[in-house]
């Protein structure tokens, strides 16, 4: 499915939030895997769309990223009901191939076993990190997030100048 293609593409994503001082945002690098709460990948096999909800994510895509709870934005994001949006894209692209992906939902530190399985999938897409002792050690004192998009937007220009695709969380599905 293009939403799920297009987030496994990247490995940046900028992270908009709001605190004290009002808006903000910061860039963090990411790994996605499977769907929200879940360690696994999704099936390659999952349909393209639900009705009503646009693609078939399930109950989302899990997008996990490392920043400690003393920088500013991971204050802003520790805050009960804390909400983000983020944009995901690769820098120099042409107008009619631009792609990207629009989100909005709630981060949540991870811990015991669920900071396990989202370290596992960020190491797997950052094999660098493992094999640096100091990088290692450093992130692994630090704080793994999982981010739950509610909505995402995928623009593709390369489809027709403003392709979109959409997915909204289906009622009914946690946010956590």
């Amino acid at each position: 499915m293009a939403i799920r293609r297009a987030l496994a593409a990247h490995t940046t994503l900028t992270l908009a939030y709001v605190d004290e001082d009002g808006p903000q945002a910061c860039a963090v690098l990411y790994a996605t895997g499977g769907t929200a709460a879940s360690s696994s990948p999704a099936p390659d096999h999952a349909p393209d769309s639900a009705p009503g909800h646009g693609p078939d994510l399930g109950s989302g895509p899990a997008l996990y990223f490392v920043t400690a709870t003393t920088t500013r934005h991971g204050r802003a994001l520790a805050e009960p009901d804390a909400r983000v949006a983020f944009t995901v894209q690769r820098d120099g692209q042409e107008w009619g191939e631009l792609t990207g992906i629009q989100g909005r939902g709630r981060c949540r530190i991870l811990a015991g076993a669920e900071r396990a399985a989202g370290w596992r999938v960020y190491t797997e897409r950052f094999p660098f990190v493992e094999q640096s002792d100091r990088l290692r050690d450093a992130l692994e004192r630090t704080t793994l997030w999982e981010l739950r998009p509610d909505w995402l937007r995928l623009i593709d220009n390369g489809q027709g100048f403003g392709h979109k695709e959409e997915w909204q969380r289906p009622e009914g599905r946690p946010l956590s």
